[in-house]
């Protein structure tokens, strides 16, 4: 009989067993995925190109639906020009290929010469000692070799190589040898009829793909279905309009300054040009290389290398941002992995078609909970969100990218939400952190320190007209005929646990205006009788209390009863910044006036209790009579009007 302790080990072992057996199965169903996707390529990739053209073609049918053709005549009309049109320019490229076989040892002379000239220029320099290097390392090869080839040559007779052409089977009276022939074409045939009736029936085959999956699962296949086919359709229709635009600008120029088979050299660039980043680098070596045979000299070669530059930084500064609504919503390092992946696998086909695919395989992640590891890795959505990046950054010590995180934040949000959505969630990771013991005291410390630091460079950097607000920016008002001066509200801010609610206080003055309020934060060390005698001595007008969560809810109700029992009429605003869920009543029942859970919720609640009439204001700061810190209730002046 087993021991507790053998017991507990066992279950434990089991346990771990039964976590690896979901990865391993998982793993298992990527590689036979895999597997079918290389051996089922044959008949996988005429439906792929089938699937993509249906897509790219959609948006096409749907405006000749929309204007009054008929389904049948506006596919038949498509696919017709669609394929026609891929047909010619296929003529035409393998006539200019040809062709360019043909001539190319026209143009040896001017090769010889551009390497000449290469040697010339690096004749006694390092490019011959490399050179030299090179032929002495070569002949040290031959000599170790001819031994061996002539030993070789002498014991070995060679054999004949005759070549049998297969014989045609009793069943496939077609010659085998010409079954390579045949196979591209039946694709091309299968792709075609495949389009015609994805095109025909392309709300049917949704219907169904909604209906295999589930009515369970509805909304979720609705919407993933509706994503990826508007970013594929998108995408592949603004790209091929923006590809055909490079080819034809690239075919066009080279035709103009004389660079033989333009046609050719624009083909293969807006073909390239569908390989993400490197493709129109790939399409300029070609050209560029055919001129530096053809032409005299060196400047048109670098001509053909500046037109390939330019027309790329039109196509990816002008055009894209112009048609591109969307992205395709794959990172750029996730899409040149998908390339090389799909290369691998289906070739020059693959190629082509790997963003597209890879669109869809982001998609169907993305709403698939088990394979949501995937969209992570390969989506263009930012990994972590900014409050976590920020905290992870002090987690590791790292100041400098810390800040960094702030600045481009402040790039597309405003102050009051990086405080509310960056650094005061930042505090309560830490703190959190710091209750569980994950975090060491002195780790802690450093988030403060450091969140400090850039706080103060925020208010350096912050714009201001002048050090010292002028006359005419303090609030005034008019009496009769007399202007006066309205004071400033007097505010005290305390923190209720540590330094965390004393930095947010920091934040806090910063949203305020500086020539209405003048805000005056207690350190964190003093204790709740100093609070209380501190605002006996100050007399402001409201005190704001941050109370940072977790925690921190005991020491809030404890220090507005003991404010709301010494000064009745004092207002007291908790600021419980970084939550949402918690129930405010127990604060509000301990004395608290208002309670937000947010920076600029609190400094609403602010101002609303701030506004007072203007003639009351006045009225309060012309008869405003003298106070004793000994009293324990606040003048007559502006705190009894913020009272009424």
């Amino acid at each position: 009989m087993k021991n507790p302790q053998e017991r507990s080990d066992l279950h434990g072992s089991k346990g771990r067993n039964a976590e690896k057996l979901p990865s391993l199965i998982a793993l298992g169903n990527v590689a036979l995925i895999i597997a079918s996707l290389y051996w089922a390529q044959t008949i996988l990739i005429p439906i792929a190109l089938a699937i993509m053209l249906t897509f790219l073609l959609s948006p096409v049918a749907g405006a000749l639906e929309r204007i009054g053709l008929k389904r049948l005549p506006s596919v038949l009309l498509i696919v017709v020009l669609t394929f026609s049109s891929l047909a010619t320019i296929g003529w035409v490229v393998s006539i200019e290929f040809t062709s360019l076989g043909n001539e190319l040892p026209k143009y040896t002379g001017n090769v010889r010469q551009k390497i000449s000239d290469v040697r010339g220029a690096g004749k006694g320099g390092a490019l011959e000692n490399v050179q030299n290097a090179i032929d002495q390392i070569k002949e040290e090869i031959q000599k170790k070799q001819e031994p061996a080839e002539k030993l070789s040559k002498d014991k070995e007779i060679p054999r004949p190589v005759v070549v049998e052409a297969k014989k045609s089977s009793r069943f496939w009276p077609v010659p085998l040898a010409s079954t390579a022939m045949l196979e591209p074409l039946a694709a091309i045939g299968l792709v075609i009829v495949l389009v015609i009736f994805m095109l025909i029936q392309r709300e049917d085959l949704r219907n169904r793909l909604i209906r295999l999956v589930g009515y369970g699962r509805l909304t979720v296949t609705t919407r993933a279905l509706e994503e990826a086919g508007q970013r594929i359709s998108h995408y592949l229709l603004m790209q091929t309009i923006i590809n055909s635009s490079f080819g034809v600008a690239v075919g066009l120029a080279l035709y103009l300054i004389g660079v033989p088979y333009a046609v050719l050299w624009g083909f293969f660039a807006a073909v390239l040009r569908f390989i993400p980043y490197v493709g129109p680098f790939a399409a300029a070596i070609m050209p560029s290389a055919l001129s530096l045979a053809v032409f005299q000299g060196w400047l048109w070669p670098i001509l053909v290398v500046g037109i390939f530059v330019a027309l790329e930084l039109i196509c990816n500064m002008v055009l894209e941002p112009l048609l591109y609504a969307e992205s395709a919503g794959v990172s750029e390092v996730g899409l040149l992995v998908a390339v090389a992946f799909w290369t691998w696998l289906w070739g020059p086909v693959g190629l082509v078609l790997a963003t597209p695919l890879t669109v869809c395989v982001v998609v169907l992640c993305k709403y698939v909970p088990r394979m949501d590891f995937i969209a992570v890795l390969i989506s263009d959505q930012p990994a972590m969100e900014s409050n976590i990046s920020y905290y992870q950054r002090l987690l590791a010590m790292d100041q400098a990218e810390a800040a960094e995180i702030v600045e481009e934040h402040l790039k597309t949000h405003p102050q009051e939400q990086l405080f509310d959505g960056v650094l005061i969630p930042a505090f309560s990771h830490a703190r959190r952190d710091r209750e569980l013991g994950r975090l060491t005291e002195d780790g802690e410390q450093f988030v403060f320190r450091a969140t400090r630091e850039i706080l103060e460079d925020l208010n350096s950097m912050k714009p201001q007209s002048s050090s010292e607000p002028s006359d005419s920016s303090k609030a005034t008002t008019t009496v009769g005929k007399s202007s006066v001066i309205l004071p400033k509200v007097s505010i005290l801010g305390c923190s209720a646990q540590d330094e965390a609610d004393e930095l947010a206080l920091l934040m806090f003055r910063q949203l305020l205006d500086s020539t209405r309020y003048e805000v005056e934060i207690i350190s964190d060390a003093m204790l709740t009788a100093e609070v209380v005698a501190r605002i006996g001595e100050k007399s402001p007008a409201m005190i704001c209390i941050a109370a940072l969560p977790p925690g921190g809810l005991a020491q809030t109700r404890y220090l507005c009863k003991r404010l709301r029992a010494r000064f009745p009429n004092l207002k007291i605003v908790v600021g419980r910044w970084g939550t949402e869920t918690e129930d405010s009543n127990s604060i509000v029942l301990a004395g608290a006036d208002k309670v937000g859970t947010t920076i600029v919720e609190t400094r609403e609640q602010i101002i609303q209790l701030c506004q007072i009439s203007v003639h009351s204001d006045a009225q309060s700061v012309t008869t405003l009579p003298h106070f004793s810190p000994a009293n324990d209730t606040h003048p007559p002046g502006l705190s009894s009007d913020l009272n009424q």
